[in-house]
């Protein structure tokens, strides 16, 4: 397992992007970013932050269900 990189919360939610995520709306710093899978509705808070915590961050990662592969430093 990788260490994670330092993202900020518009970097985070660029990847959950990616996978299919979409901003459903922002409530003060918070967003909460959704898809539908398998029926199912998968539901992502991410704080807009200029750098998210590593236990926030992998609290996200287990939210979204996305490898944590793709929050992780490459190359290392």
């Amino acid at each position: 397992m990788g260490k994670l990189r330092n993202l900020s919360g518009r970097e985070v939610r660029g990847i959950l992007e990616a996978q299919g995520f979409a901003m459903v709306r922002q409530h003060g710093s918070h967003m909460v970013l959704q898809r539908s899978v398998a029926g199912a509705t998968q539901t992502a808070i991410v704080p807009n932050h200029k750098s998210i915590r590593a236990g926030t961050l992998s609290s996200i990662i287990r939210q979204s269900g996305i490898p944590r592969s793709e929050f992780e430093v490459k190359g290392s």
